[in-house]
């Protein structure tokens, strides 16, 4: 297994522990692990604008001075170890800021690079867009606060630790067209992010219990009558965000019923921690946040009650039991 196999690996593990939700409290943050490939750092080395990304060769950047600009670009390729498309983008200034500092570096009582600003933009593996990030910049912190969230991520806080290089970065001219980034290829980065979500996904619970129903007659799962292996379950759930097509923030408007309108995030269900076979996810017609989500009971559970998990967009939800057998 290669390097950044076995970042997968690793990443994949921590986020099976951090994010299950098992005894997870709504004031515990959220883990997400962010995994980039063909990590390119632009040095502004020149000021003449028509020498902006007009090399279609790689280039050498040159020295790094204070008051110099940056680019940072990469592709992400998975989060909490699953594939995942999408975009990070850094952009700052270099300041070279040094304690002993040398000529064409800034003098400052501590050391760090500059202040930055940076933007991720998360897809799902086919393609479809989920979620954006963007953080409030730093200095010399090891990880910088998240600023603002759009998507399934709106009106989440937080902050993210260091883009670490997992494979060291290229560092290249601002002269290099970056249309050829993935041919002339990259580093890989790994960020942890730490997340306190303004919303997190759950199953609506009644006086009488989960609002956990069969999907073929709409009755509800009790002790009486007991889910059962194979059995397609509807759950009627909350707080799973964007719906197709309009991505409008939940809340905007009642979700329309033909057609029905699909969530937009990746979303699972767990039962005794094992992933279950999703049937649909769409938003419930004629209300404003209340979502139906249908799942195939996985086989080998044993008889008694079981613990059913909704995760959206990877923020795992609180824990209900139904009975099965």
């Amino acid at each position: 297994m290669n390097s950044f196999g076995r970042t997968i690996a690793v990443a994949a593990c921590l986020a099976a522990y951090c994010t299950s939700g098992f005894g997870q409290t709504a004031e515990q943050p959220v883990l997400l692990i962010i995994e980039t490939d063909n990590a390119v750092f632009y040095r502004g080395d020149v000021t003449d604008a028509t020498k902006l990304a007009r090399d279609p060769g790689v280039t050498t950047a040159g020295a790094a001075r204070a008051f110099q600009y940056s680019h940072f670009i990469s592709d992400i390729v998975a989060v909490n170890g699953k594939l995942s498309k999408g975009l990070l983008y850094r952009r700052g200034a270099i300041l070279l800021a040094r304690v002993n500092a040398q000529p064409g570096q800034a003098i400052a009582d501590h050391d760090g690079t500059g202040p930055y600003l940076c933007f991720w933009q998360i897809q799902g593996p086919d393609g479809t867009w989920i979620g954006s990030l963007w953080d409030g910049g730093g200095l010399a912190a090891p990880g910088d606060v998240i600023s603002a969230g759009h998507g399934a991520f709106f009106g989440v806080t937080g902050e993210h630790g260091e883009i670490q290089a997992t494979v060291p970065f290229r560092t290249a001219s601002v002269t290099e067209d970056p249309a050829n980034r993935r041919i002339h290829g990259g580093g890989k980065s790994r960020t942890v992010f730490r997340l306190y979500p303004k919303y997190r996904p759950s199953v609506d619970v009644t006086a009488d219990g989960p609002a956990v129903f069969r999907a073929a007659d709409f009755s509800a799962v009790t002790a009486a009558r007991p889910a059962r292996a194979g059995e397609v379950l509807m759950v009627r759930a909350r707080n799973l965000g964007p719906t197709r097509p309009e991505l409008l923030p939940p809340g905007s408007r009642p979700f329309k019923a033909d057609p029905v309108e699909e969530v937009n995030s990746t979303v699972e269900v767990t039962v005794n921690g094992k992933e279950a076979e999703l049937i649909n996810k769409v938003g419930w017609p004629g209300t404003y946040d209340l979502y139906r989500v249908d799942f195939r009971v996985p086989s080998g559970l044993p008889p008694g009650l079981a613990t059913i998990q909704l995760t959206a967009a990877w923020i795992p939800g609180p824990e209900v039991k139904i009975p099965v057998q």
